[in-house]
């Protein structure tokens, strides 16, 4: 769930190109960007994204935008919303009070805020804004949580860590050999964290070489000019300036230089909660998590202790658009539902069945769900609790995720597809696209499957919403699904007669299809990119509200 800063690949680039002491030359331009510790493109920007570009024409001059607000303004000018449209956010959860943000948020009119009763009487006591499946009713919060692949291994391990395959019952064969992949996924990112650590800390180094060289203590002050090589210039002081020079070019700010910091702080944590089978907080959370009858438990603290990834989702559907402030969301008459689920680490299924019902039971109409991970021990829980939002006409909203995969061939949880075969009909898997029109269209971080992956949105350098009335660009397929939610969202509440289904088949008809080579994701490989996604295509608000006004007033 984690993401970093958008430059931690330019500044990563800078400091092993340009070279320091202590440091040592490489590349990484084939390297994947995993989910969960980095949600940020490895494309390095020679000019910075303005902060409504993915609400721009889709016209590629110079981008594919969603068209959002010509729509606003060549065909909703006249018009008024119909219904006020319920939206849940399964997420980190959600700074309520956001300047930005707190008029929008969903109210629960059945329940009396702070009296300890379930007024409304479906077994969440005060759920005034929405629920937190990862709290205990003591008021804590689970924050950090290992990973999935983590969990599995720590579960598995006693009974098969060092046997031989040949001593292995028949009947456990097939555990067995489930055991080694587990145990493969974990040292592989066991190993990779590592690799992370290593390479963040000497970039730091480096960083920090080039600030006391030149004796900067606040990186915006220093100006392209105070940077120019001169022949007095020592060695040392060259390499402080080419190192400073190039991330001046490439915008970064002091404040990237603090990311990075927090970015190291996290990869090293990973070792202590993540990656660490011995640490469990579900105790905090106070149920039997094998017991998956168990539906009513967490709290009502919908804000939870980390909320800087559920906070930026939440304001690209549904950031107020008529208060004068940092940004626009893409629908404008809508109440966000927040159901607090994504822990920093993966979350659990019992966890993400039981906000699923919880978000359909209440009267949502279109959930957001940008989360995603490798095994689903219990899909079965998963998959009953998805029929169930499916048969009350719930649209479901996925990011695809940023392991750069082609997940119809690798697996990437959740899904729309069910054990026995069948899949969903009111769900969408959705792809990131970046800011830049040429073979770089597509988020290099960005899974993608032209069976599995219906269409791509805005996913780089998207500006939202951030803790504490602030606000930030951030870059994932977690951005791009809310964009998808957004549009969603605003076809229904202009047009409140159409289904999840005719909503769902409106927006992937209108995509804008795309007629280019791009980037396979991860690779430099040129691919064409209708091979990346079912449409071909990146989706597009100003023709799916043409389709909605043809099909419900033909």
């Amino acid at each position: 769930m984690n993401s970093t800063s958008k430059l931690f690949a330019i500044l990563i680039l800078a400091i092993f190109s340009v070279g320091c002491a202590g440091t040592k030359t490489t590349s990484n331009n084939n390297k994947k960007i995993d989910s969960k510790d980095n949600e940020s493109s490895t494309e390095v920007a020679k000019v910075t994204a303005t902060n409504n570009w993915y609400l721009t024409p889709t016209n590629a001059k110079p981008y594919y935008g969603t068209g959002v607000e010509k729509a606003y303004a060549d065909l909703l000018a006249n018009k008024s919303p119909k219904e006020k449209v319920i939206v849940a956010i399964l997420d980190s959860g959600t700074d309520i009070d956001h300047e930005d943000l707190s008029a929008n948020i969903w109210i629960n009119k059945g329940e009396i805020p702070g009296n300890n009763i379930d007024d409304d009487g479906n077994g969440y006591v005060d759920d005034v804004h929405g629920w937190n499946f990862i709290g205990g009713p003591d008021g804590r919060n689970v924050d950090k949580d290992t990973y999935e692949a983590t969990r599995l291994y720590a579960k598995m391990r006693e009974k098969y860590e060092g046997v031989n395959e040949d001593s292995v019952a028949a009947e456990d064969v097939v555990e067995y050999n489930k055991f080694l992949k587990i145990k493969a996924e974990y040292e592989r990112r066991y190993k990779s964290n590592e690799k992370d650590i290593a390479q963040v800390g000497q970039t730091q180094q480096a960083i920090q070489f080039a600030k006391q060289t030149l004796n900067v203590t606040n990186f915006d002050s220093v100006s392209l000019k105070d940077l120019e090589i001169t022949d007095s210039d020592t060695p040392q002081t060259q390499q402080a300036k080419q190192i400073m020079t190039y991330l001046k070019n490439n915008g970064a700010k002091e404040s990237d230089l603090a990311d990075l910091k927090k970015y190291y702080d996290h990869v090293t944590g990973l070792k202590k909660y993540g990656l660490n089978p011995d640490f469990n907080p579900r105790d905090i959370v106070g149920d039997d998590y094998e017991d998956l009858s168990n539906r009513y438990y967490g709290n009502n603290d919908v804000k939870g202790p980390s909320n800087d990834h559920g906070t930026h989702v939440a304001g690209i559907i549904g950031a107020v658009r008529d208060n004068d402030l940092g940004t626009v969301g893409i629908a404008n008459d809508l109440a966000l539902m927040i159901v607090r689920t994504v822990p920093d680490g993966d979350e659990r299924d019992k966890d993400v069945a039981n906000a699923i019902r919880y978000a359909a039971e209440n009267g949502a109409r279109v959930m957001n769900m940008s989360f995603g991970k490798g095994f689903s021990p219990y899909k079965e829980y998963i998959d009953s609790a998805i029929r169930y939002a499916d048969s009350l006409g719930v649209l479901m909203v996925s990011a695809a995720g940023n392991e750069s995969d082609d997940v119809d061939s690798t697996k990437h949880f959740p899904t729309p597809y069910y054990a026995n075969g069948d899949s969903a009909s009111n769900y969408l898997t959705v792809g990131a696209i970046s800011w830049h029109s040429d073979s770089t269209l597509v988020a290099g971080f960005s899974n993608y499957g032209p069976h599995t992956v219906d269409f791509f949105a805005p996913g780089v350098d998207i500006y939202s919403t951030y803790p504490d009335n602030t606000y930030k660009m951030e870059s994932g397929t977690s951005m791009a699904s809310p964009v998808v939610t957004g549009i969603a969202a605003l076809i229904m509440s202009y047009y409140p007669e159409l289904s999840a289904q005719q909503v769902k088949n409106i927006i992937l008809e209108s995509v804008t299809k795309i007629d280019q080579m791009v980037y396979k994701p991860g690779t430099q490989q040129e691919v064409h990119f209708s091979q990346l996604s079912r449409t071909g295509g990146v989706v597009n608000v100003y023709n799916a509200l043409k389709l909605a006004e043809e099909q419900t007033n033909p």
